[in-house]
């Protein structure tokens, strides 16, 4: 194999929703209540829902700019790439990038659907909620059928309409759904409370995969408001262990052992010696912790159940028998900070060819299309979806791939020398904008 035949399936990406994405799927008064895309008065957008206001921060969405200017600044429309917010420019940044198929997750109203969590109406929020869900799967992912893997969002608050809405979109083609690794913070049970076990038979009963994304329920912690940003971006991917660890020790996994659970955007590299200090642990403390492992280890758990997907982790995939090969999956991304647009193949291939053939199929699509019930090859021939074959479409179509500018507000004081932009000048650089939006208001 050569880097130009491998087939390559993203299971971590976002979309940046487009302002009219809930005209084809409600009307009337559910229309005009649901979230509106509005402009603030320094010209940036943002959603507002309820109440809420859900600025578009810059390293949501930044490829095609120049690094100089990516930063966490609110932006625009304008600035983004058109393929973060239109399906077939998607498609066309998809085939330059070499990526066959992509899982998305959704950006305005959160990865795990917070934004209607948090909406004070909740009948109006379940409306909406189920509306966003009808737009991604059939506008955004219906678009390309075999190029997109479905990913729902469900109103976790009502666990009748949870069941319900699981029932529906499986019966609309879709078996993977994004919730909140810790619910507590939307003010619900703990994951060990009786009130999920509903859930947990409605996935297992319905072959749905669970999708934990990063930074909702155990985001990394700012150390301190002098601390530099960087500090922060760094243990960004790591802070999904401390969810890893809570699940790990959920019991419904042994009353439900099919349950598969997805750990998005988290990286591979720490798995090892999670997993060895989690056997350790048990080990040591099962006489009088009463944990649910019985005869197993956790480690034995964690890669029946936990699939982990990684951007750029070649010290994991050097260490890929330590974490298992059937349970590791690419993702690229893209548009955020970490997307390594349109040289995904490039960086990819430095980091598995030492693998064998197959290990290298696994990791790229086949371990995704096992653990996400999802198969392109229904749609598309697979020398078809090859890096070769998408990047020479690409250059058939003339997709344009050159690095634009186009500004953005900078975290430091204007005049102010360089130095090391720290949590608090980011922080600041949000209060202002949500002053300002308040005045317009």
């Amino acid at each position: 194999m050569n880097m130009n035949d491998m087939a390559l399936i993203s299971v971590d990406d976002h979309v940046s929703e487009p302002p009219e994405m809930f005209k084809n799927h409600l009307s009337g008064a559910d229309l005009a209540s649901a979230p509106q895309f509005m402009t603030g008065p320094g010209g940036t957008n943002y959603w507002e829902y309820q109440g809420l206001k859900l600025p578009s921060v810059g390293l949501n969405a930044v490829v095609g700019r120049p690094l100089e200017e990516y930063g966490m600044e609110p932006t625009t429309l304008e600035q983004l790439r058109k393929g973060v917010y239109d399906p077939d420019a998607r498609v066309d940044d998809m085939n330059v990038n070499g990526i066959g198929a992509s899982l998305n997750f959704a950006s305005c109203v959160g990865f795990d659907g917070g934004a209607f969590h948090k909406a004070p109406d909740k009948s109006k929020a379940l409306i909406h909620l189920s509306a966003y869900n009808d737009w991604h799967i059939d506008e955004w992912c219906g678009s390309h059928p075999g190029r997109f893997i479905p990913c729902a969002i469900l109103p976790t608050w009502d666990m009748n309409a949870t069941i319900a809405e699981i029932k529906r979109l499986v019966a609309k083609g879709c078996t993977t759904v994004s919730i909140n690794e810790n619910p507590t913070v939307h003010r619900l049970p703990s994951i060990h409370n009786e009130y999920w076990e509903l859930f947990w038979k409605a996935i297992t009963d319905n072959d749905v995969t669970i999708c934990l994304h990063i930074g909702g329920g155990n985001p990394a912690p700012h150390a301190s408001m002098e601390t530099p940003i960087e500090a922060w971006i760094t243990t960004m991917p790591m802070s999904i262990s401390v969810g890893a660890a809570d699940w790990l020790n959920l019991q419904a996994l042994h009353r439900y052992p099919t349950m598969r659970i997805a750990l998005s955007e988290g990286g591979i590299g720490w798995v090892p010696y999670f997993l060895e200090r989690a056997d350790f642990t048990h080990e040591r403390h099962k006489a009088w912790t009463h944990s649910p492992f019985g005869s197993n280890k956790p480690s034995d758990t964690f890669r029946k159940h936990f699939l982990n997907c990684f951007i750029d982790d070649a010290f994991g995939l050097r260490n890929l028998a330590d974490i298992g090969e059937d349970m590791v999956a690419y993702e690229c991304d893209y548009p955020h900070s970490d997307c390594l647009w349109p040289n995904v193949p490039e960086t990819l291939w430095e980091s598995v060819k030492h693998l064998t053939d197959a290990q290298i199929d696994k990791v790229t699509h086949l371990n995704a299309m096992r653990f996400f019930k999802f198969d392109p090859f229904k749609y598309h021939k697979r020398e078809e979806l090859t890096v070769g074959a998408l990047r020479a479409k690409a250059a058939a179509d003339k997709v344009d791939v050159s690095v634009r500018s186009s500004g953005g507000a900078s975290p430091l004081a204007e005049g102010e020398a360089a130095r090391p932009v720290t949590s608090g000048d980011v922080v600041r650089m949000f209060m202002q904008h949500d002053k300002a939006g308040s005045k317009a208001a």
